[in-house]
Parts: C-alpha cells; sequence; structure tokens
C-alpha cells in the first residue's frame, strides 16, 4: 500500500484537480490509493517493495520528451499483450533501431492506465473503451495506432450454468467498467431479459438480475473456484486457465458475438505521434510484424509468454497452449459456447488494422453501457468523429506494406469491412 499526499491545487500540466483524482480512485474502483502522479504533481510517498518485473503505479519523474526514446511497454498477463511481447523477445524494435526497456507487469488496467497517464511507460496495450474514457472522459491526449488482436476472450462460468438465463441471481465479474467484456456481457443479459445491477459482491441479488462487480484478471480465477462469483468475462488465459483447473466452463466467446472485434489496442501519447512519427513508425513496424509471425507460430507465442519460457507471464505452457490453440467448434458447440461456427474465426487472432466502423459500433453500444463514474462525456459523442479522431491509421498502413500488405493478414485491399454483432 502506498501512502501519499496529494497537491490540494490544480495540476499545472493537465489541469485536473483533487476532485478529478478522486473521480479516477472511484472509475478505478481498485485497492492501491490513487495518486498525483497521474500528471506529475508534487507528492510524498513511501512505497513497499514490488515483485521482480511488476511496476509500481506511482511516478517520480515526468521524462524529458526526445526523438530517441527507449519504448517502454506497459501490460497485463494477458494473450492480448502477445504482439507488443513478441516484437521484445525477438527483437524486433531492436531491428527497427530502437532501444527498449524489459516490458513492465501490471496487475490491473487501473495500475496500467495511470502509470500511461504519469508516462512512466509510453506504448501499451489497454483495452479499446478505455481508450474512449482517456481521450474524451479525462480529456488526455493519446492516440490508438493498431489494434493488438481480434477476439481472445470468453465469458466463463461455474460449471451448474448451462445458459446465460442461469446467470440470474449471481454476481460476474468484469476487468473493467470501459471494456469490451462489459459491453458484450450486457447486450446478452439484455437479450436474456436480465437486469444489470452495480452492487456489492456480498450483496443479496434478485433472480431476475445479475450483479456486476470489478475484478483484476488474476484474481478472477481464484474467486470463481472458491465461488465468490457466479462467472467472470475477460481474456485468455484465464478462461483456458478454469478449464484446465476444472473450475469454470466456457459459456460463451466474445469473438462469437461480436465477429473479429478487438479488445485491447496500442496507445501512445499523442506526442508521439505528433512529434516523433519516425519514432512511432518503427514501433508499429515491429509490432505488425510480431503479429504477422504470432499468425503461424502460436505454439511458439505459447513458449514466449510462459513462466517456463519467455517468464513474461506467470501461466505455464500448457494453458497458454490452449488458449492460442484450442478452439473445437464441435466441442464448444455443444456446450453453446459457439453459436456461429460458419464465422471460422480463431479463439484468438492477431492482425494490426484499426477498423473505423469498429471505433463507430463500439461508441454506440457504450452510450447503452452501463459504467462506473461520469457518462454524461459519451452522449456527446458522435461514432464517426471518434472514429477519425481517436485512431490513426497511417503507421499501420505503410507497417503493412513492409511485410507484404493487407492480404497477409486476410484483409481487403480498401480496409473495408462491415460488423457483425449476434447475440
Amino acid at each position: 500500500m502506498t501512502n501519499l499526499r496529494i497537491h490540494p491545487y490544480n495540476c499545472l500540466c493537465c489541469g485536473m484537480n483533487r476532485r478529478d483524482f478522486l473521480k479516477l480512485s472511484s472509475l478505478f474502483a481498485t485497492s492501491f490509493t490513487a495518486t498525483a502522479a497521474i500528471c506529475g504533481c508534487q507528492q510524498q510517498q513511501t512505497t513497499a517493495p514490488n515483485p521482480a518485473n511488476t511496476a509500481s503505479p506511482v511516478a517520480t519523474n515526468q521524462p524529458t520528451l526526445t526523438n530517441d526514446q527507449p519504448v517502454k511497454i506497459g501490460y497485463l498477463p494477458i494473450t492480448d499483450a502477445a504482439p507488443l511481447l513478441v516484437a521484445h523477445s525477438r527483437k524486433l524494435y531492436e531491428a527497427e533501431g530502437l532501444t527498449t526497456e524489459q516490458p513492465r507487469l501490471f496487475r490491473s488496467w487501473a495500475q496500467i492506465v495511470e502509470a500511461f497517464l504519469a508516462r512512466q511507460v509510453n506504448v501499451i496495450h489497454v483495452l479499446m473503451p478505455v481508450t474512449v474514457w482517456i481521450r474524451y472522459g479525462r480529456k488526455f491526449p493519446a492516440k490508438v495506432i493498431a489494434w493488438n488482436h481480434t477476439n481472445g476472450s470468453a465469458l466463463t462460468v461455474l460449471p451448474e450454468v448451462e445458459t446465460p438465463k442461469d446467470l440470474g441471481g449471481k454476481t460476474i465479474a468484469v476487468p473493467f467498467w470501459y471494456s469490451i467484456h462489459n459491453v458484450v456481457l450486457q447486450q446478452l443479459l439484455k437479450q436474456e431479459g436480465l437486469k444489470v445491477v452495480r452492487r456489492p459482491k456480498d450483496a443479496v441479488v434478485a433472480a431476475n438480475e445479475v450483479n456486476l462487480v470489478v475484478l483484476p484478471p488474476p484474481d478472477m480465477v481464484s474467486a470463481l473456484a472458491n465461488k465468490n462469483i457466479g462467472g467472470y468475462i475477460v481474456a485468455e488465459p484465464f478462461n483456458a486457465a478454469a478449464e484446465a483447473k476444472k473450475t469454470g466452463r466456457i459459456l460463451r466467446f466474445t469473438g462469437d458475438v461480436w465477429k473479429d472485434h478487438a479488445c485491447c489496442v496500442v496507445f501512445v501519447h499523442e506526442e508521439d505521434v505528433t512529434q516523433r512519427k519516425e519514432w512511432t513508425q518503427r514501433v508499429v513496424n515491429a509490432i505488425v510484424k510480431a503479429q504477422a509471425w504470432s499468425r503461424d507460430n502460436r505454439p511458439d507465442v505459447a513458449q514466449i509468454l510462459s513462466k517456463d519460457g519467455g517468464k513474461y507471464t506467470p501461466h505455464p505452457l500448457p494453458v497458454l497452449q490452449r488458449a492460442l490453440t484450442y478452439y473445437d467448434t464441435e466441442f464448444y458447440g455443444k456446450q453453446g459456447a459457439i453459436a456461429h461456427p460458419d464465422w471460422n474465426i480463431n479463439r484468438i487472432d492477431f492482425q494490426p488494422y484499426p477498423f473505423p466502423s469498429y471505433t463507430e459500433q463500439l461508441v454506440r453500444l457504450l452510450k447503452d453501457t452501463q459504467v462506473e463514474g461520469e457518462t454524461g462525456f459519451l452522449n456527446a459523442l458522435k461514432p464517426e468523429e471518434v472514429a477519425t479522431d481517436l485512431v490513426d491509421d497511417s503507421f499501420v498502413k505503410v507497417a503493412l506494406q513492409q511485410v507484404g500488405g493487407p492480404q497477409v493478414f486476410g484483409l481487403k485491399p480498401d480496409f473495408s469491412r462491415q460488423e457483425t454483432f449476434v447475440v
């Protein structure tokens, strides 16, 4: 736990005051104290030692912006981070003439966002809805420059839960309010006529209600095993982990609801996009090359990510192998996890192009999704404007030409697609 004093006056660098920090703390709903480090305000702190290769959410200095800055990756231990980590493991950043620091592992989305806002890290994978909140809710200048992956998440429940209707009266964990997981889950529940509520984890829940709570992904598997929750919806390999422990079953893959959706995207500070175009291009080049390699080398990706291989995550190799390679449509079809086998999707796939149609659809769905905190800014957003303002696809388009063009990832030459969302 970190004890610190927040400066009572507005931060000069971004205009946030103490009320903003309290809102941020409330929204993130994490076990640590939200800090003025978000924007480099004056502070006093005492920090306990951190485990090896685990980043503290507290910033000490805001680095000077330079054209030769190192790549500072922030990530959670999920498969969504694979392209960033594969690029580091295979020294693809160095091949582009960049220097890198050891990627920094965070336990929760709140921690990684705080570190990004404090500029402790400058290249992160983060939930796409979070980028909407950061840029428009908190008015922080940052840009999405690529997708990390497609699909790669699922709704995992207690073994006795057989249908979405059975979720009535139960508590389900989401990794963050602003997440694809929360968006997809609420659409599923609405289809079943279930009412979403947001109460303490041990609160009484009616038979026609589903209580949603936020848990960091690493805490979800044990919470389900102890039956403290009825299920969770999250990225891999936490779904595969519950399967391996036989403490949960996959009720539905999110990619079987929203075909080839993004979950995590590559997010950088806007200064890097506008002032360090060459640096940003080289970062994207490395990530796109990592994605192209990962598509054809999934067992190797599992090895790189595993605790016994590249040691980027604490997950055992068999769990990662299942998450990256096992998608038996017959097996999962029988238990209802796959309703659209004709979509011919992968459990998780890798492609970098950030489709504008996806961003537009996401903004529309967010307006219809319950989240914590102030949501007035969502109502003012115009989907088409967000798709062009939040996302810069120019770097990906250049990088794709270096690996053989859009067709390498099965994309159309004009980068068009129609969003398919079927509950």
